[in-house]
């Protein structure tokens, strides 16, 4: 969750130093040539301290770049904005404090919490935890907090909840008040723990539970439901890898994680333009002799028509040539060019489409343009049948040579449940980088020859889409997991 104004503050940035907290999709707006620092935490071996902090933002902003201190939620609650923005003006810098969306009034929303009650909440404490171990800084008045008429909310109170809790009750909260614990609030994978206040310290020891988390504590807990809108989505508590090219992965991932699902990249093959455009360049050149320009791909179209705008070319440049698509994404991909395909075949193959070119009566001279890899089938079928066919390779198609390491130690560790294939050429370089490790998750292929190629590696795909898009691959992993019978398990049987 984030508000425009952050958005936009983020894109303009020179220098990013951010908080271990925050959610690694806020850093994608940060441009390419900015420079992003985790400042750690002690959970992770390392930490900056304030100082440091401070001294780099000054040390950047002196030499005239736009820094942004990113924390998680709001920066004035908890976030020791304060001391931050007096060094800084002190310091003679120009400072803007954005406002956020604190996980403390996130949770009521995600957990369906609410907060405030026109019968018993009229009110809402943000409570630190921590102050209850601190031997600084005005101390907690639990009388006055276990009288308060409303909803108490925990931050950083996890660790101390055996101090809070029992100092709430032997004020007066009575020890059944009902209280919800929210770990990871708005995470994909965020859990919910319901309890009381009496039982809230020997739930966290027992469960095992770790920060970070916000505790609700009040009247406004007793009303959320067992399971909320937000962890009731089909796909909540799944990992999904996609393995598309890092340009493409916006559409499936955030299709994904609208349905709930955590949502982890790895590339398995890099798309690249090709190192000469001479043959590219000379069909640009030739495009009025052709009858049909043949699309086998959505990053044939972008690359195709990206050269033809560096030369100067528009889609006039196709002057009577008829335009195919091999399929729906294809044809999505012609319309960002606003060029609309002539044939889209039945079926997103290469079979199907070199079916659909052959019952059309228009012409016989086909321009082919394709990847530096892939079936030969399309081209094949068309020369068979007497036609005259160009092929020009418009991207150069290259497997990734090593895996991620935390997906790969995930998987091995049963934390990842899905894995897409998109293509052939991604099934082949999954199975290299992965090898048997594949075996531990369940594989979506978007398609018969995907799933062909899968099985002759040895490898049977869990599901198939049915309709051979990218929506059609996240519908079947859906449906897959709608009718499961093994819903609840965190992970396939091996």
């Amino acid at each position: 969750m984030l508000t425009l104004w952050a958005a936009d503050i983020l894109r303009k940035a020179d220098l990013v130093l951010y908080d271990y907290l925050v959610d690694p999709r806020v850093l994608d707006l940060v441009p390419p040539q900015a420079e992003k620092v985790s400042l750690g935490h002690h959970s992770l071996g390392f930490h900056w301290t304030q100082e440091e902090i401070n001294r780099r933002i000054l040390e950047a902003a002196a030499q005239g770049k736009t820094v942004v201190r990113l924390k998680s939620g709001d920066p004035v609650v908890f976030g020791r904005q304060a001391d931050e923005a007096e060094f800084l003006r002190e310091a003679g810098a120009r400072i803007v404090i954005i406002p956020g969306i604190t996980a403390g009034l996130a949770v009521g929303s995600l957990s369906e919490i609410p907060l405030t009650h026109a019968k018993f909440a009229s009110a809402i404490a943000l409570v630190t935890g921590q102050q209850s171990h601190q031997s600084h800084g005005v101390p907690l008045n639990y009388q006055s907090l276990a009288a308060f008429p409303g909803t108490l909310v925990f931050y950083m109170g996890v660790r101390s909840a055996s101090v809070w809790a029992s100092e709430l009750v032997r004020h007066g909260k009575p020890a059944d008040t009902p209280v919800v614990l929210v770990r990871r609030c708005g995470r994909p994978t965020q859990e919910t723990v319901h309890t009381s206040l009496g039982e809230i310290a020997d739930v966290i020891e027992r469960q095992g539970i770790k920060p970070p988390a916000v505790i609700v504590v009040g009247e406004a807990a007793r009303h959320a439901p067992a399971r909320s809108w937000f962890a009731d989505r089909p796909l909540f508590g799944r990992c999904c890898v996609v393995t598309r090219p890092e340009h493409q992965v916006g559409k499936i991932r955030d299709m994904l994680l609208e349905l709930g699902a955590e949502v982890l990249t790895q590339a398995a093959v890099e798309i690249v333009a090709p190192d000469d455009w001479t043959d590219v360049d000379a069909a640009i050149a030739d495009l009025g002799a052709f009858d049909w320009v043949v699309f086998s791909s959505a990053n044939g179209v972008r690359f195709f028509l990206d050269r033809m705008g560096q030369l100067g070319r528009d889609a006039r440049a196709f002057g009577t040539a008829r335009i195919a698509a091999i399929g729906p994404g294809t044809a999505e991909e012609l319309l960002r060019f606003h060029i609309r395909a002539d044939l889209v075949p039945p079926e997103f193959r290469a079979e199907s489409l070199a079916e659909a070119l052959l019952a059309n009566e228009h012409g016989r001279r086909y321009l082919l343009v394709r990847a530096s890899r892939g079936r030969p089938t399309l081209g094949e079928a068309l020369v068979r049948a007497g036609r005259e066919v160009r092929q020009v390779v418009a991207y150069i198609n290259r497997d990734i040579e090593t895996p991620h390491p935390d997906i790969l130690a995930r998987m091995r560790a049963g934390s990842v449940h899905w894995v897409t294939v998109t293509s052939s050429s991604i099934a082949a370089s999954l199975v290299r980088l992965f090898g048997e490790d594949l075996r531990r998750v369940r594989l979506a292929s978007i398609s018969p020859i995907t799933s062909e190629t899968l099985r002759s590696l040895g490898f049977e795909p869990t599901v198939e889409a049915t309709v051979f898009t990218i929506p059609g691959i996240v519908d079947a992993i859906c449906e897959y997991e709608r009718t499961a019978p093994e819903r609840g398990a965190s992970s396939p049987a091996l």
